[in-house]
């Protein structure tokens, strides 16, 4: 049974989260899981109704991407299977694993990430790169992966460490969006099978909340300049990393 209240509360998280995450390209699941195991939910259960979610809401944000020209088929294609083998296994041992090591893995990555992309927008006329970089497809085999066993990190990982190598960031972003709509299906439907659907106040309030603005977010990456887009992605990173460390000091 859907209770209203909840539904207007989880909307309006919904359409924040994303909003944020389809101008940078991260963000969503770390957010809206990070909120639901503040509000008492086990972290199973917690990643399982984000990628219900996102299963809806990717999937409205990466048609978007690509109707705005932001996708590259060949990055999408490197990216999307390795990242489905991932999130399978990672859905797969989140029943049997405590959530605390896969911020001990993340939150060094982030940190270093998110100052990198900082200072990558020192430079002047940083060129972007055309092809796929190499190591694409094991990186989305390792976001896939966490991003399945700690509710969210698919974009985080995927687009800094992409960027960072130098492709442009709204095809990164787009290309990204699209992958990660098939890869939250394959966790979804593991998490269908091993726990349930789970609260859906929750699920329909995100679905509905992210849906509504996943074409918004899409537009503003496209008008962001790619320098201030770096720049918002490596603080977002930081704050990230810096919100895991105090988590883990906890």
């Amino acid at each position: 049974m859907i209770q209203f209240a909840d539904f207007l509360t989880y909307a309006a998280v919904g359409a924040a989260a994303q909003l944020v995450d389809g101008a940078l390209g991260m963000a969503y699941g770390v957010t809206s899981a990070g909120m639901l195991m503040s509000l008492g939910m086990p972290p199973a259960m917690a990643s399982a109704s984000v990628h219900y979610t996102e299963t809806f809401t990717c999937g409205a944000s990466g048609l978007s991407h690509l109707w705005a020209g932001n996708v590259r088929r060949k990055l999408f294609m490197a990216l999307v299977v390795t990242g489905v083998i991932g999130a399978l296994i990672g859905s797969l041992l989140l029943v049997h694993l405590p959530a605390r090591w896969i911020r001990i893995v993340l939150t060094p990555y982030l940190l270093l990430i998110g100052i990198f992309l900082l200072l990558r927008t020192l430079r002047s006329n940083v060129p972007h790169r055309t092809d796929v970089p190499p190591g694409t497809t094991p990186l989305g085999f390792v976001a896939g992966f966490l991003d399945a066993i700690g509710g969210g990190g698919w974009s985080a990982v995927t687009v800094t460490t992409l960027v960072a190598r130098g492709m442009e960031p709204r095809r990164v972003i787009g290309s990204v969006h699209l992958a990660k709509c098939v890869v939250s299906l394959v966790a979804s439907i593991s998490f269908l099978l091993t726990l349930g659907t789970g609260k859906l106040s929750v699920i329909a309030g995100l679905i509905a909340g992210g849906v509504i603005a996943a074409p918004v977010g899409a537009l503003l990456v496209r008008r962001i300049p790619p320098r201030v887009t770096t720049l918002l992605a490596g603080l977002t990173v930081l704050a990230l990393g810096v919100n895991n460390a105090i988590a883990l000091m906890r």
